[in-house]
Parts: C-alpha cells; structure tokens; sequence
C-alpha cells in the first residue's frame, strides 16, 4: 500500500510518468504468478523473499491507479480555493487532495487485498508461506484418504480469509471517510 500509494502520489498529475507507470504495473500483472515466482528463484531463492516481491508487484497496479483517479478527480475548484487560501502544493495534497480520494485509494487497495490472497496461495509452490500449502498437498496425494479435506480445507481458508480481509476493508473504509463523502 506504501509504495503503491506514493508511486501514485509522485505521477498523478504528470502524462508520460504516469502512464509509463500503469503500462509497467498492468504488464507485471499480466505475467502469470508460477511464472513470476519462478523468475525471481535464482535471484531470492525459496520462501517469503520471492513470494512478498511477487505479492507487491501484482498489488501495484489496481492501488497505483486507484490513487491517480482518486487525486485526478478532486476537483480543480476546491483545489485552487486551498491554494488561494495559502496552503502551498504539498499541503493542497495531504490536507485536501488526499481525504477526498481516499475512498477510491482504500478501493485499489481492497482489489489489490483479494489479489494478493488468491496468488499468494500459489506461491506454497516454491515454499512460500499460506495455506496454498494445504492446497497443494491435497492435490498431490490425490487418491489417498484425506487428499480432499487438504484441499478443501486450504481453498475455503483461501475463501474466508479473503471475505474476512474484505469486511475489514469495508469497515475502514466506513469509519476513515468523512461523512460527506460516503453519499
């Protein structure tokens, strides 16, 4: 959310950065998750390095966009009203510009949440952690005894961990966003 957040930060108003950065993030995105994993292999090795690497890259692109439309979208108005009240750029972006695009940045970054918690039950495929594991090791023990309650059990720890991380990012948001802005 970091990074995301402040690459979306440093290229809002700027065309070429801009969408050199959303091109970057939509190709990382595109690049299939084994696929990733296994690039970043030789480099990190095995475990949480290479799957938390993974995991940032792919959250990138629904977190960074969301903060460039949310600060594209405030409008030009309210901003030159803050300007000709003094407050210089930097304080226009964090007094002003940030609280109203907040809602559509804890939006990118509720997207990117689901994201993560799907891939990052592949990445139990080159040792990193999560219940992919589960998922896994019912899936090569298939035909003995308990191969579907591991894999039952990894998928539905998969599913209600990603319906529980979405409830809390609904209730953030509720209690974060002024009431005027939760029309």
């Amino acid at each position: 959310m970091v990074v995301g957040v402040g690459i979306g930060m440093l290229v809002w108003n700027r065309p070429i950065p801009r969408s050199v950065v959303i091109a970057a993030a939509g190709v990382a995105l595109t690049i299939p998750s084994l696929a990733m994993l296994a690039l970043l292999i030789p480099t990190f090795g095995l475990g949480w390095t290479p799957t938390v690497i993974a995991l940032v890259m792919y959250s990138l692109l629904p977190i960074v966009r969301n903060t460039v439309v949310g600060l594209r979208e405030v409008p030009p108005a309210v901003m030159e009203s803050a300007t000709g009240m003094g407050m210089n750029q930097f304080s226009v972006l964090l007094r002003i510009q940030l609280p109203i695009a907040w809602p559509i940045i804890l939006t990118g970054v509720r997207v990117a949440a689901q994201l993560t918690i799907g891939i990052a039950a592949i990445a139990a495929y080159v040792a990193g952690p999560g219940l992919g594991s589960y998922i896994f090791q019912g899936l090569s023990s298939l035909g003995s005894v308990n191969a579907l309650n591991f894999a039952l059990t990894g998928t539905l720890g998969v599913v209600i961990l990603a319906l529980l991380v979405d409830a809390l990012f609904v209730t953030i948001t509720r209690y974060t966003t002024s009431r005027g802005l939760r029309a």
